[in-house]
């Protein structure tokens, strides 16, 4: 479990740091005006380069293995994060210096889009069949772990170092950190086996004999769970980079909450999520994932625009209706590792996993805080958020209907696992 959730932590240790330190990179790598705005678009490299990740390493875990793919994306990962923390910037190496930086993002995104669904598939083909909910929550514990450390390590250099010293060099440090962070998720998946099921295929000779193969048959036998998935990480997506992303320029901006207000926010609400989502997973495995992810959806859609015109009252309204919305995603996100891996067969898990949540999150994760906050502008409305959640939270809920239960399944086997018949669900 922890060689799962490691990886998953440092990827999110990344972003969560590079869109916090977002004003000291432009500075550092792109004079003039729109520095900030250059720093925030090669930030956006890393979800363009995802599904080409997905389409890359996802087949070829299915082929070789997940550990082996697991260890190389990690190894790719950590270095492009720590090498931005050591890349000069333009005052040293002149136009070279955004150059390398795009790159450094370009391999990180593309390590990452086999990262996740690697992950993800990892530790849902090690989880016990009875208890994977519970398990498989871990991995989005680390989600959670690495961006409320990035929020919180930013935040105490930026406070103890003063800010002169902190724009000068100081926001390279926590880039640097992921190297270690990195070598001790090495450590640990190069001393794993592979997953259980996935050497029972092999001793079976069922793997395939090819990634280009993989690839095919995923798409022609396995397109119906493709769209599936993909109208639920939609969902999961819209609500995530709202919530973690977007919400502390949506509370500044609207209701005039401080930097450190906003900071404060979003610890304590992704706190609670984090103690939330064990229990979120072992709830999944009593009742099931569809009744988990029905009561998260419909809540969503329910209790959005109140939250939202909650949070304009004040800080401690704020962090009252964040929490409320947090919980309720909670549903969603805990249950993650036992509902997406399960949806594929042994033999295409790894690459239907991989490249149908990297597209859906490269075209819906990344660009919902853009996308609010050019409606926020065009409309006037400071709703919009709140209603763009209901939107993805009504197509979630299409996908949901022909997702099928697999509560207590057994994901061996080249066949598409189902629950046993006492579990609940369609």
């Amino acid at each position: 479990m922890a060689a799962s959730a490691i990886g998953n932590a440092t990827e999110w240790f990344d972003y969560g740091v590079y869109a916090y330190v977002a004003t000291e990179i432009g500075q550092a790598f792109f004079p003039g005006e729109y520095a900030t705005l250059a720093a925030l678009l090669v930030f956006a490299v890393s979800f363009i380069l995802r599904p080409l990740g997905g389409l890359v390493w996802g087949p070829l875990g299915d082929r070789i293995g997940r550990t082996r793919v697991l260890a190389t994306t990690i190894i790719l990962m950590c270095s492009a994060t720590f090498l931005v923390g050591v890349l000069p910037g333009y005052a040293t190496l002149g136009i070279w210096a955004p150059i390398l930086l795009i790159l450094l993002r370009v391999i990180q995104g593309f390590s990452t889009g086999g990262e996740y669904g690697g992950a993800a598939t990892f530790m849902a083909e090690y989880s016990p069949d009875r208890k994977r909910g519970f398990w498989g929550s871990f991995l989005e514990f680390g989600t959670l772990a690495g961006f409320t450390f990035a929020v919180v390590i930013v935040y105490v250099l930026n406070t103890t170092m003063g800010e002169a010293a902190f724009t000068e060099y100081g926001w390279r440090i926590p880039f640097l950190i992921s190297l270690p962070l990195g070598a001790i998720g090495l450590y640990l998946r190069l001393r794993m086996e592979e997953t259980p099921v996935f050497r029972d295929l092999e001793k079976a000779g069922s793997t395939e004999s090819s990634a280009t193969v993989a690839l095919k048959r995923l798409l022609v036998d396995y397109w119906r769970p493709i769209l599936a998935l993909f109208g639920l990480v939609i969902a999961l997506n819209v609500v995530n980079y709202t919530l973690l992303t977007y919400m502390p320029t949506y509370l500044q901006e609207t209701i005039g909450l401080t930097s450190g207000n906003t900071d404060l926010l979003l610890v304590i609400g992704q706190l609670l999520m984090m103690v939330a989502i064990p229990f979120a997973g072992a709830l999944s495995d009593r009742i099931g994932r569809k009744p988990c992810w029905w009561i998260s959806l419909v809540g969503l859609f329910v209790l959005a625009v109140p939250m939202f015109l909650l949070m304009a009252q004040g800080l401690a309204a704020a962090i009252v209706g964040f929490a409320v919305l947090g919980l309720v995603y909670v549903l969603q996100l805990g249950t993650i590792s036992a509902t997406f891996p399960a949806m594929f067969p042994t033999h295409v898990r790894y690459a239907g996993m991989a490249i149908s949540y990297n597209v859906a999150t490269a075209v819906f994760g990344g660009t919902a805080p853009p996308i609010n906050e050019a409606l926020i502008s065009a409309t006037g409305s400071n709703l919009i958020p709140a209603y763009y959640m209901m939107l993805a939270s009504v197509i979630g809920m299409i996908a949901l209907y022909f997702v099928i239960e697999t509560k207590g399944s057994s994901l061996k086997g080249r066949e598409i696992p189902r629950a046993p018949l006492a579990a609940t669900g369609r």
